[in-house]
């Protein structure tokens, strides 16, 4: 990526990032991000994040992008898990163990249904 050396440039910058993701989402492509900063480290968001990779590879599952960020302010929630489905809002799911992941994929992922007791913000 190129240095950025004014603001015209950096809002070039996000301009173009926010046309690919838009494109990325009217073509079906949903992200799964998962909080690893410490707190989630050692709240597991290790193990939720494999459960994820594993379930996906080992399910063949296709158009999911999934990701790690930094802690987004709920640690006492951790692990976090949010998702966005192609142009839909993001949830934000709290306390996710690999077996809620798993569901997390599977419902609301794959089938569009959102996982209510889990939920954090939407």
């Amino acid at each position: 990526m190129p240095k950025i050396m004014s603001l015209d440039e950096l809002n070039l910058s996000k301009q173009k990032l926010f046309q690919k993701r838009n494109q990325e989402a009217s073509g079906g492509i949903s992200y799964v991000t998962v909080s690893m900063a410490s707190c989630g480290i050692a709240a597991g968001s290790r193990e939720t994040m494999q459960a994820l990779l594993t379930h996906i590879e080992t399910n063949h599952m296709q158009g999911i992008v999934v990701a790690k960020t930094g802690c987004i302010g709920y640690c006492d929630h951790e692990p976090i898990v949010q998702v966005r489905r192609g142009n839909e809002p993001n949830v934000v799911y709290g306390g996710v163990t690999p077996e809620v992941a798993r569901r997390i994929l599977n419902e609301h992922v794959c089938s569009g249904k959102i996982i209510g007791e889990h939920v954090l913000a939407v």
